[in-house]
């Protein structure tokens, strides 16, 4: 495994207490990288910040709530005197059902968190980032938003949403020092397959030509890099870990 010189740096990683972004969080800390983790789950950020020891921030963050995310961006300010990335990792999938069936609260709740939360986190991190014309940002996007899941309009919506979100910042930070790239994984086996059917966790096993889910270690180690200083040249890009699912 490779391993970066994060010390000296701080991340703010969002849906930190588990699954992908827990495995990205530790990841950064393993590597020297003081981390906020945020997540809505205040029993979970105290387990994992007992277990991860020194150099852990936690914070109990709605992303949909503005005022709530420039709070907690500040509060990572003051811990750390510095925010050098930030990866955004929450997310829920919401109910699979068909778009004449679903639910408009659901479908709001979708876009709202995986979506809107991005751009908050996004909108309130890069202000800091640009003062010292340094940063790395990358958000967790989804083979559903390249590809459109049947039985998940507002997540694949959401998610292609984050992908444009990401394009247009990349080109908005241009000719600065800061980065902002995405991810697009196929499915990875984490407690969010809680929240769908079995019969959506088997379409998507069916359509990854490798034939198995994807590891959150996978996702971790492919961020990791993004959020380096060596990912100099990539911004506004999309990066895909998808078993062969996306080959473009």
């Amino acid at each position: 495994m490779p391993s970066y010189d994060f010390n000296g740096q701080a991340a703010i990683i969002t849906g930190g207490a588990k699954g992908i972004g827990l495995a990205i969080g530790a990841r950064l800390h393993g590597d020297g990288a003081q981390i906020s983790l945020w997540d809505v789950d205040a029993d979970r950020l105290a387990s994992v910040a007992e277990t991860m020891g020194a150099g852990v921030h936690t914070a109990v963050v709605d992303v949909t709530d503005a005022a709530a995310v420039d709070a907690a961006t500040a509060a990572v300010e003051r811990e750390f005197g510095r925010i050098d990335m930030l990866v955004n990792s929450a997310g829920i999938t919401g109910p699979n059902e068909t778009i004449w069936n679903y639910d408009v609260d659901a479908w709001r709740q979708v876009i709202d968190i995986d979506l809107t939360g991005t751009f908050l986190t996004c909108r309130a991190a890069a202000a800091y980032m640009r003062a010292r014309d340094y940063g790395r940002i990358v958000n967790i996007a989804s083979i559903a938003g390249k590809e459109g899941n049947p039985n998940a309009s507002a997540y694949s919506a959401a998610k292609a949403g984050v992908i444009g979100l990401t394009k247009s910042l990349g080109k908005e930070l241009a000719g600065t020092g800061i980065t902002a790239n995405c991810v697009t994984p196929a499915a990875v086996k984490t407690e969010i397959f809680d929240q769908m059917t079995e019969e959506h966790i088997n379409f998507m096993l069916s359509k990854i030509p490798i034939g198995r889910f994807g590891l959150v270690e996978e996702v971790a180690g492919l961020v990791t890099w993004l959020c380096s200083s060596e990912c100099s040249f990539s911004t506004g890009a999309v990066f895909d870990v998808s078993g062969g699912r996306a080959t473009y």
